[in-house]
């Protein structure tokens, strides 16, 4: 269901029963991964971070780990911050 490069891709999926009775597969938040610092951007208005994450990383796909590296959870949230952090993939 994820591809190889999610941060969902190794959690354990299980089975949930919402309110009008249909049966989901939901996966718990998995736990935050150990990013080191690679600098600082400077944001300017428009960027997006799928970009920012081909730049500095070559995976847009992994836009996620900025916003964990800013403490964020929605990509939105960074948007009026004038520095973010960037990590470093290894």
């Amino acid at each position: 269901m994820f591809g190889k490069k999610s941060r969902y891709y190794n959690v354990t999926q299980y089975p949930l029963t919402d309110r009008q009775g249909r049966t989901v597969n939901v996966v718990a938040v998995p736990a935050a991964p150990q990013l080191t610092l690679l600098g600082y951007h400077i944001l300017r208005q428009g960027q997006r971070l799928d970009h920012l994450a081909n730049k500095y990383n070559k995976d847009p796909a992994g836009f996620w780990r900025i916003c964990e590296m800013n403490d964020v959870m929605l990509a939105e949230d960074l948007t009026e911050q004038a520095t973010i952090a960037i990590p470093q993939i290894s």
